[in-house]
């Protein structure tokens, strides 16, 4: 019980970041008809109500696909599709609009609910849909007319961000509307993508059937840049069918603006809260740039270089820095950034009249260790060391020398230090002098 609640402790500090992180953000949160027709939605609905708790500005869009499949089958009307994009003829859309008011009455029923001993209990979420999308037919393609089946001409982005100001919650249905009052059948995915860009969202959430983007083996890539996703897509035939669908929708919004793209299973219960909440993540996250960026710190660092380092110095592996001192060093510091949270640092001290410099406050954050964030930030160092014009580099150290060691440093005497050096030793700490040429 007590290492239960130890757990929960950590992990809810941990989170307390990206809770800050997330507030006043606008998501877009795509699911196809699949979450309605199997009782999935009910256990998104409790996540929903959270993020909207936070202070999240969320818009939901759902699709109908096995909705209308099924009022079809009930008619025996034709169902035909051209590459993915379903021939909506009369009979077909009259089974579009009837699937769409239907899948959305249900879901402002679910997002409604407020009982006791729930975890919706005291939610108090208004929902709003209307006439938000303006579409056009796509027309023929193949020799095939789509009739009905259109595309995103327009999303009306001002109109939805009042909503979201007044706290709402906006629901889009795959529904378009012309200026003529013709009615269009969408694909969610395009919506979804299209409104993401016109409200310039932080994040883009598509659900699927699959966990991810598929890797090597029976695992999934957790993160892609725009330019890795796209690689993928060019050399892979065998992706499943909704990557195929969604991939490019990622990368699309990502490429118009979209900071975040996030793919995961709709089959995993809590997929959208242990994607957005965790540093691992349970899907495939794609972001326009890589996630990890190495670069020198900034005063605006300060705050996370301490978290980094007060560990080590209460351990007595670093020498304790108070903040002033840091505040007046941090010029001194290279760190690594990871989705905004500072994951590593290293500083450099020179030592100019001996053309030597000392490497000192190599840290990184215990949940991203074993990934070569130390082995980066060393080489960074070292090549900002040569390119400074010094000959050698030089680490004291009491409990890492083996890791030095293996990455060509060498154990030298007291004496080989820069003499301004040698008189600040700590005989207390009896620190380790390791050096290496550069």
């Amino acid at each position: 019980m007590l290492k239960h609640s130890a757990d929960f402790v950590q992990w809810f500090r941990s989170a307390a970041p990206y809770i800050h992180g997330f507030r006043g953000k606008t998501f877009v949160i795509a699911f196809g008809g699949e979450l309605m027709a199997d009782g999935e939605f009910e256990q998104l609905a409790h996540d929903v109500n959270l993020l909207n708790s936070l202070g999240v500005r969320l818009v939901l869009v759902h699709g109908v696909r096995p909705q209308v499949e099924e009022r079809l089958k009930e008619n025996g009307a034709a169902i035909r599709y051209v590459k993915g994009l379903r021939v909506t003829d009369d009979a077909a859309l009259a089974c579009v609009k009837e699937a769409a008011g239907t899948v959305r009455v249900e879901i402002e029923a679910l997002l409604s609910l407020g009982l006791a001993n729930t975890p919706m209990a005291g939610a108090d979420i208004r929902v709003a849909s209307g006439n938000f999308v303006t579409a056009k037919p796509i027309g023929v393609i193949d020799g095939v007319d789509l009739l009905h089946t259109g595309e995103v001409r327009k999303i009306d982005a001002e109109a939805i961000a009042r909503r979201l100001t007044q706290g709402d919650i906006v629901l889009l249905s795959p529904i378009g509307y012309s200026p003529t009052g013709e009615i269009f059948n969408l694909t969610l995915e395009d919506v979804a993508t299209q409104a993401a860009i016109a409200l310039a969202a932080d994040k883009l959430i598509f659900f699927m059937d699959t966990e991810g983007v598929p890797a090597r083996g029976r695992s999934i890539h957790s993160a892609l840049t725009v330019s890795e996703a796209q690689a993928i897509l060019a050399r892979r035939r065998t992706l499943p069918e909704d990557v195929r669908y969604f991939l490019p929708c990622a990368i699309r919004a990502c490429e118009k603006g979209v900071k975040r793209a996030h793919l995961i299973s709709r089959h995993r219960d809590g997929a959208l809260l242990s994607e957005l909440f965790t540093r691992e993540g349970v899907g495939t996250l794609v972001t326009p740039t890589p996630l990890e960026t190495l670069r020198p710190a900034t005063i605006a660092d300060v705050g996370g270089i301490l978290a980094l380092i007060e560990p080590l110095e209460r351990e007595g592996i670093l020498v304790r820095r108070s903040r002033e001192r840091l505040e007046m060093e941090v010029d001194r510091f290279l760190v690594i950034e990871s989705d905004g949270v500072i994951a590593g640092c290293i500083a450099i001290y020179p030592f100019p009249e001996e053309r030597a410099a000392e490497l000192a406050c190599l840290a990184v954050a215990p949940d991203f260790r074993g990934r070569g964030f130390g082995e980066r930030l060393l080489a960074a160092a070292e090549a900002e060391g040569k390119k400074a014009g010094f000959t050698r580099l030089f680490v004291l150290t009491t409990r890492t020398e083996h890791w030095f060691e293996e990455r060509g440093y060498r154990e030298r005497d007291l004496s080989s230090l820069p003499q301004r050096k040698q008189a600040l030793y700590n005989y207390e700490r009896r620190s380790k002098v390791l050096e290496k040429p550069l």
